[in-house]
This record gives C-alpha cells, sequence and structure tokens, in this order.
C-alpha cells in the first residue's frame, strides 16, 4: 500500500524582525506535533536542510520592500497551494512601513554613505498588496496559540477560528478595568483586533494596536474620544501610525490629523 506523503510546510521571511517566526519555535511541545503531522521542508531559521516546492502550506513573515523581494513573493506564491501571513509586517507593511508618509530617499542619503549602492522601494507592503494571499494571521508579533489553530484548521480543509472583535471585548471578558476610561489613557483597544491575550491593559497600558484594525473599526469615534482626553492631532497621528502604520482604517484616520 503506498504510503500517504506528509503536507509541506514552508516559512519564508521577508522584511522583518523574525519575532514571528520565532513564535512558531516557541510552540516547544506543540511544534513536536505539528513536526509529526507535516513535512517542514523549508523553514530556514529551523533548519538549514532545504526541499524543494510546490508547498502545501506556505507562511510568510515580513514586508515587500525592495525589488527583489518584490520579484521573490511572485516566486513564493506559484510553488505554494495556500499561502498565509504571518504578522503586522506581512500584513500591514509593517513598523518600517513608516516610509510610506516620507520621501524614503532623504531617508537614504541621511543614514549611507554611498545611497548609490542602496535599491529599495519607496514604500513597505503588505504581501497582499503584490500576489493573492489565502489568509493573513495578525499581531507583532503573532499569538502562537492562533498559529497552531491556522495550521490545524489548514491540515484539516477548515477556515481557523481567529477572533475579529475588538481588545476591548478581550478586557471584558478577563475583568480588566479600561484604562481610558478610569484613568484617561490612550488606548486603541476599541478599534484594534483582539489577540494578544490583553497584554497592555493588563500591565496598566494603553493597547498600542499591535494586532491591526478590527473588522469594523470607529476610528473617527475614537479619535474624538482621545481628543477630548487632550491629545492633539500630532498626538493621536502618531499613536495609529505604529506597527500597523499602513493598514487602511489605521493609515486613513493617521492621515486627518497631525
Amino acid at each position: 500500500m503506498a504510503v500517504r506523503r506528509k503536507p509541506r510546510l514552508a516559512v519564508f521571511k521577508f522584511s522583518s524582525c523574525d519575532g514571528c517566526q520565532l513564535s512558531l519555535l516557541d510552540c516547544e511541545l506543540e511544534l513536536l506535533a505539528v513536526a509529526d503531522a507535516v513535512e517542514i521542508a523549508y523553514f530556514l531559521e529551523a533548519t538549514r536542510r532545504e526541499v524543494k516546492g510546490p508547498y502545501d502550506l506556505t507562511l510568510v513573515e515580513g514586508s515587500i520592500t525592495t525589488p527583489h523581494d518584490a520579484q521573490r513573493i511572485r516566486e513564493v506564491r506559484r510553488i505554494s497551494k495556500t499561502l498565509v501571513t504571518i504578522g503586522a509586517c506581512a500584513t500591514a507593511g509593517g513598523i518600517q512601513a513608516l516610509r510610506n508618509f516620507v520621501d524614503v530617499e532623504d531617508f537614504i542619503r541621511a543614514v549611507y554613505a554611498r545611497p548609490e549602492f542602496i535599491s529599495t522601494l519607496a514604500t513597505s507592503t503588505a504581501i497582499a498588496a503584490h500576489v493573492p494571499v489565502d489568509f493573513e494571521l495578525r499581531g507583532c508579533p503573532i499569538n502562537k496559540a492562533q498559529l497552531l489553530e491556522l495550521v490545524n484548521a489548514t491540515l484539516n480543509g477548515r477556515k481557523p477560528i481567529v477572533p475579529r472583535h475588538s481588545q476591548c471585548v478581550e478586557c471584558k471578558q478577563k475583568g480588566t478595568v479600561c484604562v481610558m476610561v478610569a484613568e484617561g489613557k490612550a488606548c486603541l483597544g476599541p478599534v484594534t483586533q483582539a489577540g494578544c491575550g490583553n497584554l497592555c491593559p493588563t500591565c496598566d497600558r494603553g493597547c498600542y494596536g499591535c494586532f491591526g484594525p478590527m473588522e469594523t473599526p470607529q476610528t473617527a469615534a475614537l479619535a474624538r474620544q482621545l481628543t477630548e482626553l487632550g491629545l492633539d492631532g500630532r498626538d493621536i497621528k502618531r499613536l495609529f501610525q505604529t506597527y500597523n502604520a499602513d493598514a487602511e482604517a489605521f493609515r486613513k484616520e493617521s492621515e486627518l490629523h497631525g
């Protein structure tokens, strides 16, 4: 009887800090179960072994910031049955998308002694801006439990169960006092997708929007509330321009301020 081939898993990195790949490695014991269920064919963060595609499931971390990136992601898409982007860089351009609001040539001239040797794009953009993406897993970094759910769902032919509600719902579920209402602190929780485990509000800090916009973000209403708390236009702009600066809802709201 023919032996059934394990699904092939590949993990590719583009412009990023590697944090989301480390989230996969941080799964530890759960990673052993993943390794038993799939063939880890390409994952340079974990092994030098390379198995050529095609791949059944490809995870992509990082944004597109160079001409080489733009060419390479098209090849990755070509050899991937299912392509999933993981993390804020891959889904919204990442913190490096701050270049999208300025002239990147000014940065190059200020930083590099020989700017003529630098080959880069004027923008940092999500993978979905260049190729079709089957699913986006948010976060900076991603939630490892959500990552395991994603792999499980994909291998079993179902849609991943990932919350689309706001961080505020997560705060209420855990009984965390609202830092914006109780203490007047700026917080992106009302417009940010849940997923971090309620990290910052639990530590008496406002949400920084690491998981990007929720499904129906009311950013204008939040901006009005932030103004009532005493933030000026520049403060509001900077609040929206962080880890998910190029996410459409956050980008559009930030451009209205400052």
